[in-house]
């Protein structure tokens, strides 16, 4: 069974670290291993719309260090359509996505930056303010 390493971010700006492997983009719900839990700890659930996006990590740590690409290199072809997204709490994520539509609950998006820790993110679209094609 695959297991990714996800940061679930809720609209109330909660934070849950930990690995799910029940996640699909098409349900309400889903469970997660908080991070550093004794091994056979009951997973927990988490009600999609209550997040903001959940954050498909290389890891828990990341480098703060890191300054993350925010602009599209003009020389590199991208996979997908340049997107970018206002949250409501007034975040700005840039990237490409093969599956947003105005209607649906949420769609991933795959940052800009293929260096930075996130590799993906499902973005709620209830959290957002306004999504716009680049």
């Amino acid at each position: 069974m695959i297991q990714n390493k996800i940061v679930a971010h809720y609209q109330d700006g909660r934070l849950l670290k930990g690995v799910t492997s029940d996640f699909l983009p098409n349900k309400d719900l889903f469970h997660l291993v908080p991070l550093n839990t004794a091994p056979g700890t009951k997973p927990q659930e988490i009600r999609v719309p209550e997040l903001k996006a959940i954050f498909f990590v290389k890891d828990f740590k990341g480098n703060s260090n890191y300054k993350e690409k925010k602009e599209f290199d003009s020389e590199k072809p991208v996979a997908g359509r340049k997107i970018k997204v206002l949250f409501k709490d007034g975040e700005i994520m840039m990237g490409t996505t093969q599956g947003y539509e105005p209607n649906r609950p949420g769609f991933f998006l795959i940052p800009v930056d293929p260096q930075a820790n996130v590799q993906r993110c499902f973005i709620i679209s209830a959290a957002t303010k306004e999504v716009a094609f680049v």
